[in-house]
């Protein structure tokens, strides 16, 4: 009876050991070894300053700026050790079929013809239109950002074709060239577009 505690307790041991801290240790130094960018969050830092996670949306309301899809952020619901106010962002989970929802909609579709009302009768991509299932989808599809390429350039005093060039520079295509959908990341945009990101990074 002792003997098989012992080696049961000897096998927690070396397991704990072998999944608990060798494991992690071997995984971590291959990542940051090989994948030091993605492994920290695929954090954009610049000359020393820290712009944002190429990962997580943030959000851009200038006419200048590419926008990315709405965000439903919530200040209310929790609150961090000091009681104040952390902010979350999840999807609404509102029903397509309800008014609500029809509501939420329209107002960011005056929104977007009221940032740039030669777009009216134009069809809009759903993706300017309604949140992603986080709350934080850092990337739009290219027909949501060829949308905005007027209001963009209009604003900066550019030409569409080098909004465009911008835009297609940081859009990525379907991996193996089957998997998952074009999109274009807005940060990485946006960086480039005031000049702070200058090559594909």
């Amino acid at each position: 009876m002792k003997q098989t505690v012992l080696r049961a307790f000897g096998l927690v041991l070396v397991m704990t050991v072998l999944c608990g801290f060798l494991y992690t240790v071997v995984c971590t130094g291959i990542n940051q070894t090989l994948f030091p960018h993605q492994a920290n969050g695929s954090v954009i830092e610049i000359d020393g300053k820290t712009y944002g996670s190429e990962l997580l949306a943030q959000q851009f309301t200038k006419p200048e700026h590419l926008w990315g899809r709405p965000m439903s952020l919530d200040l209310t619901s929790f609150t961090d050790e000091a009681g104040n106010p952390v902010m979350y962002a999840w999807a609404t989970n509102k029903s397509p079929a309800g008014d609500e929802e029809d509501a939420m909609v329209q107002e960011r579709i005056d929104a977007l013809l009221e940032a740039d009302p030669s777009m009216e009768g134009t069809a809009i991509p759903v993706d300017l239109v309604t949140v992603s299932a986080s709350g934080l989808d850092p990337e739009i599809s290219p027909e949501a950002a060829a949308y905005q390429v007027h209001r963009i350039a209009q604003a900066r005093g550019m030409s569409e074709e080098d909004v465009q060039a911008v835009i297609d520079e940081y859009t990525t295509g379907r991996w193996l060239g089957i998997f998952g959908e074009p999109r274009v990341n807005v940060l990485k945009v946006n960086l480039a577009l005031d000049g702070i990101l200058t090559e594909e990074g």
